[in-house]
């Protein structure tokens, strides 16, 4: 396992996340925010946190919405009974529907401290070490989100902060009142960014590159179409995975000529398709350690030998041919 520093901070993470959706409670009935049908139940969670210790990751990336907070629970129990506390990084997210009530949601300094220590509880642990506001709310002053998020910091119930999906406008606007108002800075960007999906390369990616900002991004193998041939059969995922549906609808023969792109390289290499998706998202210029879901224990394999695959020149470009320009999907 590799390790980086994330963005220009001192903390050292491996250069693949264990993202945790999969891990809580499988969703029974209608699909609720943050509940999905093929998630993994406490017990069949636990064999990929262990390969994930196994292999070196030590960075684990959940948030509160996730199985309506049963993910968490599930992270948090396993590493308080295998690890000790700072051996690992712990990432979570704030800003999900928890309850369907008033100040049920959202950044207001309400609900960023009442949801904080509701995942302390759940995660067993006394402090976060990435905190990180899950999208932007245009319901709540930013100024209010930063000052809460600061007092987390300041009360040492949070180590460091990080953001996700947004507009690149928005994400300068808060580093640029962070610095003005004395709060506590953004340090990471999780964002949507795979082969299929490359917007953010127009803004975002150059953004964070200026402010030493570090780029964890989600869903890097196109939530399972860039592991697999364009005309494999469907999967539970695929088949109950509203959101994706959203992230892949536009540009359908231009995202099969990457992925069939994307085949004849892993096939002169020898390699599984994954791995070279992954390699070619870690030799992008600011990207600290893509965040990787794990049903199978090949994929946390796939995402290791990753690490190993120096594309050439002509394999980056050759993969990056295809792509057209997408609308901008991930912010919701």
């Amino acid at each position: 396992m590799d390790y980086v520093k994330l963005g220009r901070t001192g903390l050292e993470v491996s250069r693949i996340c264990l993202g945790c959706m999969t891990y809580g409670a499988p969703a029974a009935g209608a699909l609720l925010p943050g509940r999905h049908a093929w998630a993994l139940d406490e017990a069949e969670s636990q064999p990929f946190l262990r390969q994930a210790l196994d292999l070196g990751i030590n960075f684990f990336d959940t948030a509160n919405v996730y199985s309506s907070g049963a993910s968490e629970e599930v992270l948090g129990r396993f590493l308080a009974a295998n690890v000790r506390r700072e051996s690992v990084v712990i990432a979570t997210k704030v800003h999900g529907l928890m309850r369907d009530e008033p100040n049920g949601r959202g950044l207001s300094r309400k609900a960023i401290l009442f949801e904080a220590e509701e995942s302390l509880r759940r995660l067993r642990t006394d402090h976060v070490d990435l905190y990180q506001i899950h999208r932007w709310d245009p319901a709540a002053p930013i100024e209010e989100t930063l000052e809460a998020l600061h007092d987390l910091v300041k009360s040492g119930k949070v180590r460091y902060l990080g953001a996700s999906s947004m507009h690149a406008w928005q994400f300068a606007k808060a580093l640029y009142l962070a610095d003005r108002g004395g709060w506590t800075r953004f340090v990471s960007m999780q964002n949507h960014y795979n082969l299929l999906y490359r917007e953010e390369e127009r803004e975002m990616m150059p953004l964070c590159q200026a402010e030493g900002v570090g780029v964890i991004p989600w869903s890097p193998l196109a939530r399972g179409r860039l592991a697999r041939p364009w005309d494999a059969g469907s999967t539970r995922r695929l088949e109950t995975d509203l959101f994706g549906k959203t992230l892949y609808a536009q540009a359908q023969d231009a995202d099969r000529k990457v992925v069939e792109r994307l085949g004849e390289v892993a096939e002169r290499r020898g390699v599984p398709r994954a791995q070279v998706a992954l390699a070619w998202l870690l030799a992008r210029p600011g990207v600290t350690a893509p965040i990787v879901g794990a049903t199978k224990p090949n994929h946390l394999e796939d995402a290791v030998a990753a690490l190993s695959i120096r594309l050439s020149a002509g394999e980056m470009a050759a993969l990056e041919q295809p792509y057209v320009p997408h609308p901008v999907a991930g912010f919701g």
